[in-house]
């Protein structure tokens, strides 16, 4: 019996053994995700400074890049939301308190009946955004490898791109060479006007790829976030700028928590959640630009 036919079979066995704890009909797991987004700070005007500058700006930003979160589920049910922690003095103010209405509250998914809630708050109004679970057509690539005690095998997918999704936001042409930007702004400046706006310098991709790693040691098929749809928990995603590694699980604890549903807030779809964030940007569009100074947004 060759290595490859070897390891196989343990696996197999491995499988049928974990297989018994998923019997239970009141069966649970948790499992813990770190998840950080990294920022290149030249793309955005980062590259006169500093190195000393640099680092001071990408130290108060760690909090907003740099997260935990708890995957707690069972069978067919999950809730997924970001580890509770005291904020620095100062923590939410300013940029940082902006981001922080960017950042996803607590997410439900229920696999067998395809249903996705989220418990949302932005700029201080309460939003519950109900909508089906997005199902992403998984390739499974062959590739395994060993993340802590769980064999794991990859899967990629495309993904469609939120336009306000910040994680994945960019400055525009940043691919292009000097000097095709210096064309372009030529052009554009003899037929636009100069805007004020930051956000007009912004574009997120349409779509983008994602790569799963996924364990049959744990057969259900969920995962950190909105993803889901493999034979087994997903424990690590990369996706655009952000990654998602699972370092601890924890199955069936002695102490079970209710996977309760979000039921707060004004109910609205992943779109229309999407079209009045849209529609809040242009609001601060017009007060960056001086108009309406010091009014926060209107809902």
């Amino acid at each position: 019996m060759n290595y490859f036919s070897i390891k196989s079979t343990v696996l197999i066995l491995v499988m049928i053994l974990s297989l018994s704890a998923f019997a239970q009909k009141d069966f649970q797991g948790k499992a813990i995700y770190q998840s950080k987004t990294t920022v290149d700070l030249d793309n955005w005007g980062g590259g006169k400074m500093s190195p000393e500058r640099k680092k001071m700006i990408m130290d108060r930003m760690k909090n907003m890049f740099e997260k935990t979160y708890v995957l707690t589920f069972n069978k067919i049910e999950s809730s997924y939301k970001e580890e509770e922690k005291l904020d620095a003095p100062g923590g939410r103010g300013g940029f940082g308190g902006m981001m922080s209405s960017f950042t996803a509250g607590t997410q439900y998914k229920n696999i067998k009946d395809g249903e996705f809630l989220q418990d949302q708050e932005f700029f201080g109004k309460q939003f519950l955004i109900k909508d089906d679970l997005e199902k992403l057509e998984w390739k499974i690539t062959g590739e395994m490898k060993q993340i802590g005690k769980y064999t794991c095998m990859k899967a990629t997918a495309m993904k469609k791109v939120d336009k306000m999704d910040w994680a994945n936001m960019r400055r525009k042409n940043k691919d292009k060479n000097e000097g095709e930007e210096q064309e372009d702004k030529k052009e554009s400046d003899s037929t636009a006007t100069v805007s004020n706006n930051p956000m007009d310098e912004i574009e997120t991709p349409e779509e983008v790829e994602v790569a799963a790693w996924y364990t049959m040691q744990i057969p259900v098929n969920n995962g950190p976030g909105e993803y889901w749809g493999l034979p087994g928990l997903i424990l690590e995603v990369s996706s655009g700028k952000t990654t998602i590694l699972c370092s601890k699980i924890v199955m069936n604890p002695d102490e079970k928590e209710d996977i309760k549903k979000p039921s707060k807030g004004k109910e609205v779809t992943k779109e229309e959640y999407a079209d009045t964030v849209k529609k809040k940007m242009e609001e601060m569009r017009e007060m960056y630009g001086g108009r309406n100074r010091g009014r926060g947004p209107r809902f």
